[in-house]
């Protein structure tokens, strides 16, 4: 869709729980450069794909990621949480610590 959608009049918003399914956003960011303006954050537990955990402790590699938010344009970041409010508490205090 990105290529087919002029970039200076659409911008997108990645969700990160894209990741369950294969799909890195740090993939698109870089082959995509300038189109992201934010993004859903979320972490998965790497034995269970489905359940949420607490940034940093599972399958996303947030350090590259935020590398190639660089490149992609990134301004705005969510931390989405449907779970345990524990685990929301724990992303919250792993962003501010970035």
């Amino acid at each position: 869709m990105l290529e087919h959608l002029d970039p200076s009049l659409v911008k997108m918003q990645f969700q990160v729980a894209a990741i369950t399914s294969g799909y890195k956003a740090q993939d698109y960011f870089r082959k995509f450069p300038g189109r992201f303006i934010s993004a859903h954050l979320q972490d998965y537990a790497p034995n269970d794909h489905k359940k949420e955990v607490v940034m940093g402790t599972g399958i996303v590699d947030w350090k590259d990621f935020f590398e190639a938010a660089k490149v992609g344009g990134l301004k705005y970041i969510f931390v989405e949480m449907e779970s345990d409010p524990s685990v929301m508490q724990g992303c919250a205090n792993y962003v501010k610590n970035l």
